[in-house]
């Protein structure tokens, strides 16, 4: 008699636990100084044309970078494609920031693929427009590229 008691619980548990929705992962919020510290190559680069790139049962969104400046480490170690170092994102990854081609920007990078190259998953990418960019907090806002490169080397130790 108590197994048939049990049977409908315990049937109700396991729908309950198979039927709970996904959810996304997140990267923990990480400071400037944080993602200088861990990104092993940072550069100001422009995009280039994307291009869909199969390896093996993996497809990746493919941005050739032109890049203006090493900031830090060697973009010779970043995924190559066709010759130049490119960032490879898995098609199809959300909440990643949006890519265009021509597109300029300062890129703090893992030089692996992964999911996404960006160091704290999408935190490492500071887009230039007009000649600013957006970095560091509230209370000391950073609008100037050149100050945000200054910071990420203060951060690294190096000037």
């Amino acid at each position: 008699m108590k197994r048939r008691a049990l049977a409908p619980l315990l049937v109700a548990c396991v729908l309950g636990v198979t039927t709970l929705p996904a959810q996304a992962t997140t990267a923990p919020p990480l400071t400037l100084a944080q993602q200088a510290n861990r990104a092993e190559v940072i550069v100001r680069v422009t995009l280039g044309s994307p291009k869909t790139v199969k390896d093996g049962d993996v497809t990746y969104q493919v941005y050739p970078l032109d890049v203006a400046e090493v900031i830090a480490g060697d973009p010779a170690t970043l995924p190559q494609h066709e010759g130049k170092p490119a960032l490879f994102v898995l098609q199809g990854t959300q909440d990643l920031p949006a890519f265009a081609a021509g597109q300029e920007g300062v890129a703090l990078l893992y030089a692996r693929r992964l999911d996404s190259p960006l160091v704290g998953f999408s935190q490492g990418w500071y887009p230039v427009v007009g000649g600013k960019v957006t970095a560091g907090d509230r209370e000391k806002p950073i609008t100037d590229p050149a100050a945000l490169r200054d910071a990420i080397r203060a951060a690294r130790g190096a000037q």
